[in-house]
């Protein structure tokens, strides 16, 4: 445990990170892969949580866009992240890794409630948290969530697990061809260049609590571990991204 960069993680997965090439929906395939890997994150010896966003399924903004009451989408993408974090919940126990969802609206037949001293002491016992739900307030982002519960449990890092980019570009590389990828930014670099790694609120939450950010692409196995053994992958932001 001494040789390990990080203790505590929170990986932070986009919606659509399950959803595969339909880009809706759930896709058991996808799912399994993912929990394969938070299976060989855990076996090393770190605390692993959890925040799955829900934008495979409802994203509040987009039902806000066209005309729906902005709480009440949001609302229905926190609905969302629940049935994501069931899912991988479920795929994680199918391989043996103990797990708890907890979720900021209270539900209590699916999953906990939210209690910030249950969830360190579920990480301390080696299992799994997802935290589902945001943070039971509309106007929040599952990228806010992430930055929120990463300070609220002391973590060491948040990996930010990216569909179809392998880090942080100076513009779209999907668009532009002559993109410049950064391997080490400063949270106020994001800021100030506008650069979408998480929304204004999450960042600023990292900065201020000193949370590290690493950017990397699920789309290759593995990558998860990488991420958490300090390997030089993706971006990272607010430290850095080298072996010891």
């Amino acid at each position: 445990m001494s040789a390990l960069k990080y203790k505590r993680v929170v990986l932070k997965l986009s919606g659509e990170a399950l959803a595969g090439t339909k880009g809706y929906g759930i896709d058991p395939v996808i799912v399994d892969s993912i929990a394969r890997q938070i299976k060989e994150t855990k076996a090393i010896g770190l605390e692993v949580a959890i925040v799955v966003g829900g934008g495979n399924i409802w994203r509040g903004l987009a039902g806000s866009a066209k005309g729906m009451d902005r709480a009440t989408a949001d609302y229905m993408g926190m609905l969302a992240t629940v049935i994501n974090s069931l899912a991988l919940q479920d795929a994680l126990e199918h391989y043996q890794v103990d797990t708890r969802v907890q979720t900021a609206i209270e539900m209590r037949q699916v999953a906990e409630p939210y209690i910030r001293r249950r969830a360190i002491r579920h990480l301390e016992k080696g299992r799994v948290v997802i935290f589902a739900a945001g943070t039971g307030n509309p106007y929040f982002s599952t990228d806010t969530t992430a930055a929120l519960r990463a300070a609220e449990i002391e973590a060491d890092v948040i990996l930010m697990a990216k569909k179809n980019t392998d880090g942080v570009y100076d513009s779209d590389p999907n668009h532009n061809p002559d993109a410049k990828k950064f391997k080490e930014l400063e949270y106020i670099e994001v800021l100030q260049r506008g650069l979408g790694v998480m929304d204004s609120t999450a960042t600023t939450l990292c900065m201020d609590n000193k949370i590290p950010i690493i950017v990397f692409s699920i789309d290759e196995s593995g990558n998860i571990l990488k991420a958490a053994l300090g390997k030089d992958i993706g971006t990272i932001v607010g430290g850095t991204n080298h072996d010891s």
